[in-house]
């Protein structure tokens, strides 16, 4: 076993047999900074969605198996370099970039309110950074030779698709996905396999009962902790920084927010999976 790469999340050996392993850490990441502090369980709350995730949606995908609470075994993938976002809501970045260049993918008479549902869900897709992913379209990205316009269509079609299922699924757990990222790869035969992991580092969750149009929704994702972030002026320094090329120290996450946010993380899965930890 063979130590690959040490992400901000997880850490991936190869284990020489054409396998990979992730192994889930409570690491956790805010605007491209890692946090020094440890979310208690991540790790294995993550691999568990991972699992549920990729045993549930309709589509084929590179997990093998979970050994341990929080280590997954799956087949090697030469992964797409471009992140495959579906947005439901019109919420985080989306907000930002408002009749930028996606103006054309949200009908005229669409009201720009924060956290209103979108007439259907837009794909979204991103660059694939380990410092900041940005915005392409499909000429970006087939310009960069990234993907080929069919698989372009194959990554839009497919990811809008399992947006929808796993919309559903969370539907009726009482939770709505307002967006989801997804990563797709090759596998040794050329198909084309979900990859990478599937959890509340992907998604922004919303409990139905508190949705309300107009206001910051109230998240049980990583969003909880990008909201604290923004509240003690740690965004604010992240923008100033970056304009210089540079990174900011990561703050002490509080003790409260670590704990609201792993139980939070406790709950999602429970409620959605319908599994106890």
């Amino acid at each position: 076993m063979r130590l690959l790469r040490k992400g901000k999340v997880k850490d991936i050996y190869d284990m020489e047999d054409g396998t990979i392993m992730f192994h889930f850490s409570d690491r956790v990441s805010a605007f491209d900074v890692k946090m020094s502090t440890p979310i208690p369980r991540k790790g294995e709350i993550l691999c568990k969605f991972s699992e549920f995730w990729f045993n549930t949606l309709d589509t084929k995908h590179h997990m093998i198996k979970v050994v341990e609470k929080d280590k997954m075994i799956v087949k090697k993938l030469a992964m797409l370099p471009i992140e495959c976002v579906v947005r439901g809501y019109f919420y985080g970045s989306l907000v930002d970039r408002y009749k930028s260049h996606l103006g054309k993918s949200i009908p005229m008479d669409f009201k720009p309110v924060v956290a209103a549902k979108l007439p259907k869900p837009i794909f979204d897709p991103t660059t694939k950074s380990e410092d900041h992913d940005r915005p392409i379209d499909r000429s970006g990205a087939i310009l960069s030779n990234s993907v080929t316009p069919q698989d372009y269509d194959y990554l839009e079609k497919t990811s809008i698709a399992l947006y929808n299922q796993m919309t559903e699924i969370v539907r009726k757990a009482g939770f709505i996905i307002a967006d989801v990222k997804f990563e797709f790869g090759r596998d040794e035969k050329g198909e084309i396999l979900l990859g990478d992991s599937l959890g509340p580092d992907e998604y922004r969750l919303w409990l139905t009962s508190d949705y309300r149009p107009g206001v910051t929704q109230d998240s049980y994702d990583k969003q909880l902790l990008r909201d604290w972030l923004k509240k003690i002026g740690f965004k604010v320094l992240v923008d100033k920084l970056a304009k210089e090329g540079r990174k900011p120290d990561a703050p002490e996450v509080a003790e409260d927010v670590a704990a609201e946010l792993s139980r939070r993380y406790v709950i999602a899965y429970e409620r959605i999976s319908g599994r106890k930890l």
